[in-house]
């Protein structure tokens, strides 16, 4: 999916962390001001913030649109027919309900919003990637190394030799034995991780395909690994953007875990079959 076909607003909320002051004025502007951004011309946005038509101009670029007009087409088809935001902001008068109510909307509109960023070449890669590496590695710090671990337990099951670090002295230890014929996952929503960087620089040193799963804004991580997949999600006060990420990010988990799956079918049932004998064990 091109910058282009990329919502507008999603494009904005994803990115805004990343933004200048004065691209942060341009894009609050719009946030604020959708409807009548339509009917605007560059001129009249760039008076009403002071700015010049050129700083306007090259956030437009920025988000990956052609410029002013391309930008306002695509806010267009988001706003002429809108769509409650349900991603509403929790106030300290809200009940528990109305409380509960806003966090399950607000992970809907992330996974909502990360389904819309969704580039397919990259995901087809990624699951080919790992359908034939030798060894597939999750690497990732503090919150994303739960999310490390999570997928580890998932594709235990598919028989490709597997394995989760959190620690970095670890992660950049096991990323030393790697070869070409293996797999790196990377999972950062910042994508700006020194020790996830630094495991980065290694495991490509020693040929590993890398791949990463970080926010949509560009950064270091995106911009160095074989193949990046991205999500969206939106920061509040109560609930940081990292946070509110790990539900896309788990889901894009689940997603190369069930190709990968239909891939090694037949490779699976053995694995699985050993494993469930060894589960059982467990149960009274």
């Amino acid at each position: 999916m091109t910058n282009e076909h990329i919502p507008c607003l999603t494009k904005i909320r994803a990115t805004y962390s990343s933004f200048s002051e004065k691209e942060k004025m341009v894009a609050d502007y719009i946030l604020e001001n959708s409807q009548e951004m339509i009917h605007a011309t560059i001129n009249q946005v760039a008076e009403d913030l002071g700015i010049a038509e050129a700083t306007v101009f090259r956030f437009c670029k920025r988000l990956g649109f052609s410029g002013f007009q391309a930008m306002k087409i695509a806010l267009a088809s988001e706003v002429v027919t809108p769509i409650q935001d349900i991603h509403e902001t929790i106030q300290e008068e809200d009940d528990e309900k109305a409380i509960t109510e806003k966090v399950f909307k607000s992970n809907i509109r992330t996974l909502e919003d990360t389904l819309h960023v969704i580039e397919s070449d990259h995901y087809k890669k990624a699951v080919h990637a790992i359908v034939n590496a030798r060894r597939v590695e999750f690497y990732g710090n503090g919150g994303s190394g739960i999310i490390a671990l999570d997928a580890h337990h998932k594709f235990l099951r598919t028989g490709i030799p597997t394995a989760a670090y959190q620690d970095s002295h670890f992660q950049v230890m096991s990323a030393s034995q790697l070869t070409k014929e293996d797999v790196v996952v990377l999972i950062s929503h910042s994508g700006t991780n020194r020790d996830i960087l630094q495991v980065l620089d290694v495991a490509e040193e020693h040929g590993a395909t890398t791949i990463c799963i970080t926010t949509l804004a560009k950064s270091p991580l995106s911009r160095q690994v074989d193949i990046p997949l991205y999500t969206v999600s939106k920061e509040t006060e109560y609930r940081s953007e990292a946070l509110a990420s790990r539900l896309a990010q788990l889901s894009i988990i689940d997603a190369l875990y069930v190709n990968v799956s239909i891939q090694r079918k037949e490779q699976m049932k053995d694995s699985l079959q050993r494993m469930r004998k060894a589960i059982s064990n467990k149960r009274i």
